[in-house]
């Protein structure tokens, strides 16, 4: 992105729960792009967007819109629709890792590990009757467990429980941001966080990332308050962990067919197993962001590998 024809858009904001975080990792990608060159404006995801991208097209876009439009794939399919290149899986990919379900779906068939679940929609769970589905929930994955929406992220209405009586509450804080609920068997270790960047050779996976919440949990505080959360790039990992969790990081990204960047979440057992939690194909750029500590983890600049992915993405 070295012409001084080329301009490319950086789409932030957007009307879901996640819209603050989503502004500030776009604030992120607009300083970071600056700073090697590129020319780039920040937008938000509006009624303007259309008619801009008709009448005056980028070269390029950048999605830093967190939650369901920058990560369902609806907003893709349009980007597809309009002829504009954008940076990131496809609409087909987007949709499958943006519903939790259906990605631990394709990472068993692929012989990926993750914890076993089960998704327990909002009816269903109030035609069955609340205490009985519950207890069959707890008679087959044990405690503690995890509760969390199938879809959304940055920790938001995910609650551990770790007894019975604690499990309604967090079913209720769970329905409050998605009609679906993901109950999965809790995984104990280390949580970790793998980067995978394309910029034309292949994904590769960057320096994984420990994440030390002081409370435990990695929920919306413990992401996005600074002091709350300590992180360590590269993770604290024997280098043959290390090396296994890269591996199960990328098959879990190719599995998924993602393109360009993906974060995927994973837990290092004490015998040093990994599983899989989730995977995000549009993965925070803040201060607090994991992929940027990659990044740097890397040795590399946030702003080349956001230009490199650009270019690629214009090339398409």
């Amino acid at each position: 992105m070295t012409s001084s024809s080329e301009r490319v858009l950086i789409l932030a904001g957007g009307l879901s729960y996640e819209r603050d975080v989503s502004l500030r990792s776009g604030r992120r990608v607009l300083d970071a792009l600056k700073a090697v060159g590129v020319d780039a404006e920040l937008r938000d995801s509006d009624v303007t967007l259309l008619p801009t991208l008709r009448e005056d097209p980028p070269s390029a876009v950048i999605i830093a819109l967190h939650g369901a439009i920058g990560e369902d794939g609806s907003l893709r399919g349009v980007l597809d629709l309009c002829g504009v290149p954008y940076v990131g899986s496809d609409a087909r990919s987007a949709r499958l890792a943006w519903d939790k379900p259906s990605t631990k779906a394709v990472l068993v068939e692929a012989g990926i590990p993750t914890p076993e679940w089960v998704a327990l929609p909002h009816d269903r769970f109030s035609e069955l009757g609340a205490v009985a589905v519950l207890d069959r929930i707890v008679d087959r994955l044990g405690l503690p467990v995890m509760v969390k929406p199938a879809q959304g992220g940055s920790g938001l209405g995910a609650t551990v429980v770790h007894d019975k009586e604690s499990l309604p509450a967090a079913m209720v804080g769970c329905f409050a941001y998605d009609t679906t609920a993901l109950v999965e068997r809790f995984a104990v270790g280390v949580d970790v966080a793998v980067s995978i960047i394309d910029l034309g050779e292949g994904p590769i996976a960057l320096p994984a990332v420990e994440i030390v919440p002081s409370g435990g949990v990695y929920d919306y505080a413990a992401r996005y308050t600074a002091g709350v959360t300590t992180w360590h790039a590269p993770a604290r990992l024997a280098a043959d962990v290390s090396v296994h969790v890269a591996e199960v990081a990328l098959a879990a990204h190719k599995a998924l067919g993602l393109r360009d960047l993906s974060r995927v979440d994973l837990i290092v057992t004490p015998q040093g197993e990994c599983t899989v939690l989730e995977v995000n194909v549009a993965p925070g750029m803040t201060e607090t962001s994991l992929l940027p500590m990659a990044v740097q983890a890397a040795g590399l600049d946030l702003g080349e590998v956001l230009a490199g992915l650009l270019r690629r993405a214009a090339s398409r």
